[in-house]
């Protein structure tokens, strides 16, 4: 599905009541540019933590980038009205971004909740498997979803939630940072879906820890550049989405799948 080994996040200026910042936004179409030059995917999460930031197609199309709308993965969550949701997916069409990453999200005190019963959701919060149904029912081969899967939660209820995903409509999956060969993904390896991995490239092994949601993890001496070299050898097959990379200089020697070219 991805013909490129790695799908790199990057943020979208934060937002206030004052607007963006202007230099932030820049630099965020420098790095856009960087990015697509080394022929890599960007992924553009909506909203992160609950922080309201410029919208991802916002951004896009007042910077006037060019782009292969087959390497931009558009995050997607739950906190939006009903009718934001729909002039964004409508915004994408016509774009000609196909990839959506559909996540559950983080609230925030400025961010609205979805309504579930606007996307035919039949509890009293909508869930990411109820967005990528809404979406695969009302843009019918438009769009390929994807689903994240956290392997820090029991495994049991991980495989559920994931089923019902893949039921939905997700196309691929996109994991939670990975540690080196995770045998807890050994059964996502036997599914007919994409795997994408995550490689948290900070040696922040705090914030490592709080962005999976578990506290009490902790990794000795961990080598960001060395656990990426470990997750291109247990997943041969797998396109790799890295999060916290420095953009700030050339990370193309970086990364072994393309300083190998």
């Amino acid at each position: 599905m991805f013909d490129y080994p790695y799908i790199i996040e990057l943020l979208t200026p934060r937002k206030s009541t004052e607007g963006y910042s202007e230099q932030l936004l820049q630099r965020f179409g420098e790095r856009f540019t960087r990015i697509m030059q080394a022929g890599c995917g960007i992924s553009i999460p909506d909203n992160p933590m609950g922080n309201l930031r410029l919208g991802a197609l916002e951004a896009i199309e007042i910077l006037n980038l060019s782009f292969d709308p087959e390497r931009v993965v558009i995050n997607l969550n739950t906190f939006h009205t009903k009718a934001e949701l729909d002039e964004l997916l409508d915004r994408a069409l016509r774009m000609g971004i196909r990839f959506l990453l559909v996540v559950r999200g983080d609230g925030g005190p400025s961010l609205p909740k979805l309504d579930p019963a606007s996307i035919g959701g039949k509890f009293n919060v909508a869930s990411s498997a109820d967005l990528i149904g809404f979406i695969n029912r009302t843009h019918p081969g438009k769009f390929l979803t994807g689903a994240a899967f956290n392997h820090y939660n029991p495994i049991d209820v991980e495989l559920m939630r994931l089923n019902k995903k893949i039921a939905a409509g997700a196309r691929f999956v996109v994991t939670q940072p990975v540690i080196g060969a995770e045998p807890r993904l050994d059964q996502l390896k036997t599914l007919d879906i994409p795997l994408v991995v995550e490689a948290w490239m900070s040696d922040n092994i705090q914030l490592f820890s709080q962005s999976v949601g578990d506290d009490s993890l902790e990794v000795a001496d961990y080598d960001p550049a060395v656990n990426l070299r470990l997750l291109h050898e247990s997943f041969p097959s797998s396109c790799v989405y890295l999060s916290m990379l420095n953009l700030k200089e050339s990370f193309v020697d970086l990364l072994p799948a393309l300083s190998a070219k």
